[in-house]
């Protein structure tokens, strides 16, 4: 394991004043991504035609080759960046060759980024099989009771943002490859938390943002597509940069691009690759499997200690990762005044409302939080309940 105390001192400062447990909604930057985003500013605002082609560039060539080997793509070309999971989603969703009659499997708990652009196909004859969720998300007994012959794709989050389950992708994977189904990810809570391996767990199309795991900047994100998947993609969303000779600008030529790269959405986020750049190197020097490790232990003790005071979560405790919700005891303007309540005492959580507009209340941790941590925000929860 990596060493907490100087984590904390050395990148994340503000925990020693702040106790931070909302990092599935947007996580507080660690300082070397801080100092590589006011960087990307300064040069921007100083010879910015200079800083792009010298450093910006090669930067992004390098973060593409860092990403495939973090998620072990079998090459460079099969990320691209993008600004949002909604945009990779989207943009996914108008590419496929969908006939009339087929049908995508997601559940009734994904954030709406990875639902919305499923139902909007309907328009075009496509089935979406918004199915109920199984132990707190999508599991691969549901989508063997859902799937048929004309399955064409499974959307998933690897972590859903609501309930904190963990996908058993290795399983649903399987599953999709085997019967010629495509399988869609939705990483964006999991990216920065978790190893994953695009290529043994069969997963065709991955897309995150980086404001929540990856420990990046919003608005920025990257977008893994397989090779052979992609080459049978046609994209309605074609951009400056998405087409094969797009530096000849004037030669209009919809010839798409090889690989992921006719997923290109325009112009670059120049501070938010540096983000990246800056809190990927981060995450792969604590190594994956050990922030998983430490952040599986966290969420554990924090459902313990919610339990303790009678409160219900609704984490599945064996598919748990980064993210323990509970029942909150309150409505949901009530519940609003119990988050502030813990905000006034620096403590940062976040309100959910299910389907039916019951209030939850989701903690969700990261690599720098400690039990020092829950135990600060399960002391307050306590004292503000009695």
């Amino acid at each position: 394991m990596y060493d907490i105390d100087s984590l904390r001192r050395q990148e994340f400062p503000h925990a020693a004043q702040l106790t931070y447990l909302n990092h599935a909604g947007i996580s507080p930057l660690p300082q070397r991504t801080k100092r590589a985003v006011q960087e990307a500013i300064t040069q921007l605002a100083r010879n910015p035609n200079e800083y792009f082609s010298k450093i910006v560039l090669p930067a992004y060539d390098s973060l593409k080759a860092s990403i495939a080997g973090y998620i072990n793509a079998a090459s460079p070309g099969e990320i691209v960046g993008t600004t949002t999971t909604s945009a990779a989603l989207n943009a996914i969703a108008q590419a496929v060759d969908w006939r009339p009659g087929d049908n995508i499997i997601f559940c009734d708990l994904e954030f709406p980024s990875n639902a919305y652009p499923w139902m909007s196909l309907a328009r075009d004859g496509v089935e979406p099989r918004c199915v109920p969720a199984d132990n707190g998300g999508l599991t691969l007994r549901r989508v063997l009771e859902y799937a048929d012959n004309n399955t064409r794709a499974v959307a998933v989050s690897a972590v859903q943002f609501f309930t904190g389950q963990r996908a058993d992708l290795s399983a649903i994977g399987r599953f999709c490859r085997e019967h010629g189904i495509l399988f869609i990810v939705d990483a964006i809570q999991s990216i920065g938390h978790m190893a994953t391996d695009v290529q043994s767990m069969n997963i065709d199309v991955l897309a995150t943002g980086g404001m929540k795991s990856l420990l990046a900047i919003p608005g920025t994100g990257f977008l893994y597509v397989r090779d052979e998947v992609a080459e049978a993609m046609r994209p309605r969303l074609i951009h400056g940069n998405s087409t094969a000779d797009y530096l000849h600008w004037l030669d209009y030529d919809l010839t798409m691009a090889t690989g992921a790269a006719r997923f290109a959405s325009g112009s670059s986020n120049v501070p938010g690759i540096m983000a990246i750049i800056g809190s990927l190197s981060l995450i792969c020097e604590l190594g994956p499997d050990n922030i998983d490790k430490h952040t599986t232990s966290i969420a554990r003790y924090a459902a313990e200690g919610l339990s303790k005071l009678g409160l219900e979560t609704i984490t599945p405790r064996d598919a748990i990762g980064p993210i323990v919700t509970f029942r909150s005891p309150h409505d949901s303007e009530a519940t609003d005044s119990m988050v502030a309540h813990l905000a006034s005492k620096n403590i940062v959580v976040c309100k959910h409302l299910d389907a039916a507009g019951s209030a939850h209340v989701r903690i969700s941790c990261h690599c720098y939080n400690t039990k020092a941590d829950i135990d600060h925000a399960i002391a307050a929860l306590g004292n503000y309940l009695n």
